[in-house]
């Protein structure tokens, strides 16, 4: 019996090893075919081509097989509006897929890693959005100014660090001191050598520089009204510490220094005309130079000398009127903004290290004078002629933030401008910005035949 059962046993155990082998000979022949028997739902038996039924939105499927047809049925029906509606709802509600059958399972649905109770408290925490600054359409004060000069080329307004205003009306230069509302005259002159034809603080708050229809640029002292030095045939000033720079109708550009007798130190030779506007960058390093005949030269202390006088680093040919509204930007060294006159009517945006011309905006109007704000992203330009707008622009986008209309001349900008200058120093008259969108003097560059316009960069 036991002989038996053990010979029993044996068989089968033989048995069973003889079909085990064949089964893993089975496998390793044919591994497809086992991957296919161990699948165990119906939805992982797919094909490429057979849709999941449980991924496919038959709600989308019914609407493209009747509805969508309709549409296609009867184009005439529908408008361009109509069809923008319709494009814009389908890219809403993800209705412009081509398929309506799907051969893939749903993606997972994402797990939130922060609880909600963690998310509401973050977001209660969160900081409020910023309000949306207020920018009034008026002026709090205005001065009683008759006599100043209707000229577009003139600049006869200029505010000091200090507090004082300097008026030229006529041939005379009248100080008016914004802490305590006194007025004193600075100078009168002849009617030979008048009108003022600019006025222009240097940046000691001291001196004043005056320009007169003679071609003549007195320095004067303010605190003992008297005068300090005078130079002829000058066109624009720009300062830079000691080195006075000069421009003329001739198109010379002379760097000066102001301490030694023999003052001409370099001197440029790349303007065939009058030189309108000089800027010279934060660093000192660049200096831009607007002409009267459509050219915006860059030059550089590295590559100009008095042995190189005609080598600017940088010849702009863009714009298509008269340069005389230039200024830098104070949060990238390399960037220069530049307006044209009313032949051109562009603000444009330059890259001074390669020459590129970045951006062009279409004002509608002559470009007098820009300013950018230091604390925002934001840059403000002054328009004449058509419009007499003032427009506060967001950068880089070049969207308007608020525009200011109503005037008809372009001196009253320069009045409004002043005011613009009193809010980041008194913080009384015009509020134009929360921000201190006029914390740095709006310049402005002038130069028309014989007028002299002085023109100071700090």
């Amino acid at each position: 019996m036991d002989a038996g059962g053990s010979s029993l046993n044996l068989s089968a155990s033989a048995s069973a090893s003889s079909s085990s082998s064949s089964l893993t000979k089975t496998k390793c022949r044919f591994p497809l075919q086992e991957q296919l028997l161990q699948r165990r739902t119906s939805r992982e038996n797919l094909d490429r081509f057979i849709p999941n039924r449980s991924a496919i939105d038959f709600d989308y499927v019914h609407y493209m097989l009747t509805e969508g047809r309709k549409g296609k049925e009867n184009p005439a029906v529908s408008s361009p509006s109509w069809e923008a509606y319709r494009k814009q709802l389908g890219e809403t509600f993800n209705m412009n897929r081509t398929r309506i059958l799907a051969f893939k399972n749903k993606p997972p649905t994402p797990v939130d890693a922060i609880p909600g109770d963690f998310s509401a408290t973050a977001a209660n925490n969160s900081k409020p959005a910023k309000p949306r600054r207020h920018i009034p359409q008026v002026r709090e004060r205005t001065l009683d100014a008759a006599d100043i000069l209707d000229d577009y080329y003139l600049n006869l307004l200029d505010w000091g660090s200090s507090n004082v205003l300097s008026i030229a009306l006529g041939s005379t230069v009248y100080l008016w001191d914004a802490s305590d509302g006194a007025t004193s005259e600075l100078v009168t002159v002849d009617e030979e050598n008048g009108p003022v034809t600019s006025v222009k603080w240097v940046p000691d708050d001291r001196h004043i520089a005056v320009g007169f229809n003679n071609s003549d640029v007195q320095l004067w002292d303010s605190t003992a009204n008297r005068l300090v030095a005078r130079q002829s045939h000058v066109g624009s000033l720009d300062w830079n510490n000691h080195i006075l720079t000069t421009g003329g109708m001739d198109g010379q550009i002379i760097n000066n220094d102001v301490r030694v007798r023999a003052h001409i130190v370099e001197t440029y030779r790349g303007h065939h005309q009058e030189v309108c506007g000089l800027k010279r960058s934060a660093s000192g390093q660049q200096l831009a130079c607007g002409g009267n005949y459509n050219l915006l030269h860059i030059w550089d202390r590295s590559m100009a000398s008095s042995n190189a006088p005609t080598q600017w680093f940088h010849r702009l040919e863009y714009h298509t009127a008269g340069i005389k509204a230039l200024a830098w930007c104070p949060f990238q060294g390399k960037l220069l903004t530049s307006g044209g006159g009313g032949g051109d009517r562009c603000i444009k945006f330059w890259n001074t290290h390669t020459g590129a011309c970045l951006n062009s905006v279409d004002t509608g109007s002559q470009v007098c004078a820009l300013l950018w704000n230091k604390n925002e992203r934001e840059l403000l330009s002054c328009h004449g002629f058509t419009q007499n707008q003032l427009t506060l622009w967001k950068y880089p986008s070049m969207v308007k933030i608020a525009e200011l209309t109503g005037h008809t001349h372009p001196e009253f900008f320069l009045w409004l401008r002043v005011w613009m200058d009193v809010q980041s120093h008194l913080q009384q008259v015009m509020k134009l910005s929360d921000s201190g969108m006029c914390s740095a003097l709006l310049k402005w560059q002038n130069l028309h035949q014989r007028r002299i316009l002085s023109h100071l960069l700090v």
